[in-house]
């Protein structure tokens, strides 16, 4: 598929902000037509005005709290209503919530699941089945390093986004003949409002050197690049490359060690 002269109509979740904001930015510049989805109607309006004067595409804005039970089938019979079939599905919206799990209250735990889980997978459930019915089309997961290895102090969020890495991979290996590609973005530390919002709520997380952190334009044009070239795990940055490499390598009790010796020294108190 090439962007520029096959305009498909792409649905991005959480594009308000940081990766997904970075990610409408590639997709529009490409000529796609978007479909932007987030809580706050009002960023997603400043961003659809921006898209639209700078790269010239129809951008349509659509309100919505994918942590809500129905809000995937709901948000899918909007599209039907106007008519929009969705060609590539982005899906990004998320959130991180940094801390000891014994510490940190259950109904902050339970929305992390709500939308980084089963957010997701309703996503996918509304949109794959009409995508392999039409024999093509692609979506793009955003996963995280995390995945990868256990993560003690963010140990939800990993496991949730072990969870997206592991459907990514099933689905795109089950969808092989069907014309529909699935990938797995899985970028490291990233500079989004996200990270600022977890170093706000610990200082110890404050003490992370410049260079883990990776620029958020730079890893949107890796997941934008993976997603239209149909790969299936694409991991930016060649730190976070070895990093990934080396966990794979290095025996689990031994990894769990050395994840948690890092992991509790972001805990503050």
């Amino acid at each position: 598929m090439n962007p520029t002269e096959d305009p498909s109509t792409v649905l991005i979740t959480g594009a308000s902000s940081g990766i997904g904001a970075a990610l409408a930015h590639c997709f529009a510049r490409a000529g796609h037509r978007l479909v932007l989805v987030a809580r706050r109607a009002d960023r997603l309006q400043e961003l659809a005005r921006a898209l639209a004067g700078e790269h010239g595409v129809r951008v349509v804005v659509l309100a919505a709290d994918l942590a809500q039970a129905g809000a995937a089938a709901a948000l899918a019979a909007r599209l039907r209503r106007r008519r929009l079939a969705i060609d590539i599905l982005v899906n990004n919206a998320g959130v991180l919530e940094h801390g000891a799990f014994a510490r940190m209250d259950a109904g902050r735990q339970q929305r992390l699941i709500d939308l980084n889980v089963s957010g997701l997978t309703a996503m996918l459930a509304q949109f794959v089945p009409e995508m392999v019915e039409r024999g093509r089309g692609r979506v793009l997961n955003v996963a995280s390093i995390a995945a990868f290895q256990p993560v003690p102090s963010l140990a939800t969020y990993a496991a949730s986004k072990a969870f997206v890495l592991s459907l990514s991979e099933s689905l795109a290996e089950e969808l092989r003949a069907s014309g529909v590609t699935v990938t797995a973005l899985c970028p490291g530390i990233t500079a989004t409002p996200m990270l600022r919002g977890a170093v706000e709520a610990s200082a110890a997380l404050s003490r992370l050197p410049g260079f883990l952190v990776a620029d958020v334009d730079a890893v949107a044009a890796e997941g934008y690049e993976a997603c239209m070239l149909g790969e299936v795990i694409r991991v930016p940055g060649l730190l976070n490359q070895a990093a990934t490499i080396a966990g794979r390598a290095v025996p689990k009790w031994l990894l769990r060690r050395i994840a948690g010796s890092i992991g509790r020294s972001t805990l503050d108190g």
